[in-house]
């Protein structure tokens, strides 16, 4: 593995790849990206977040609580009647921004590729 001039051995390319490993294990999957980048705009909902993200209910249930697991977002069982729930990243979650920004942009120039390549 080569990074900015350097040469890494074969026990530092197997701790890098650990390490995406781990980190896709966190945020991988089809939602959960999607889900940090809804919950960015600030507090959702359930039923929000359902329908912003595009998600079945049953399928936001499990990735909130991955996510939730892996201390990305907090969840408030709001004392209302009918009871909500409220979801919010944690503080812990803008450890990710970078990560969530690299990709946007990474999708916008992808797809201006895309376009370009089928004109």
């Amino acid at each position: 593995m080569r990074e900015a001039g350097k040469y890494h051995t074969d026990e530092s390319c197997k701790k890098a790849r650990l390490a995406i490993q781990d980190t896709l294990d966190v945020v991988g999957g089809k939602w959960k990206l999607v889900l940090i980048s809804v919950l960015r705009d600030g507090k959702k909902k359930f039923n929000e977040l359902s329908r912003e993200a595009g998600i079945s209910p049953r399928i936001l249930s499990k990735e909130l609580q991955e996510l939730e697991i892996n201390g990305l977002v907090n969840r408030n069982v709001c004392n209302t009647k009918p009871v909500t729930v409220e979801y919010e990243l944690t503080d812990y979650s803008k450890t990710l921004s970078d990560v969530v920004i690299a990709m946007h942009e990474w999708g916008v120039n992808h797809r201006k590729k895309l376009i370009e390549d089928s004109l």
